[in-house]
């Protein structure tokens, strides 16, 4: 089964420290939706932009895109 990464993009001064907080709210969305993985990140692409993402099964991807609303999505290669 394929596993996409659901991507939330923060831009400014203050991105990594947002990234990080919404880091802990996909955490807390993966216990109480019982998810099959948990595979969260945060990736800093430069000073003014970071990113918080979740894995998901393929299966799994259409509920959480509802719920959550990302901004983005692409294949998860692990």
């Amino acid at each position: 089964m394929r596993r996409l990464k659901l991507i939330w993009d923060f831009r400014g001064p203050a991105s990594q420290k947002t990234a990080e907080h919404h880091e802990i709210h996909l955490k807390d969305f993966i216990r109480r939706s019982q998810l099959k993985h948990n595979i969260t990140g945060v990736e800093t692409i430069s000073d003014m932009h970071s990113l918080a993402f979740l894995v998901v099964e393929e299966s799994e991807m259409i509920s959480v895109r509802d719920a959550l609303k990302p901004h983005r999505g692409q294949l998860y290669q692990n």
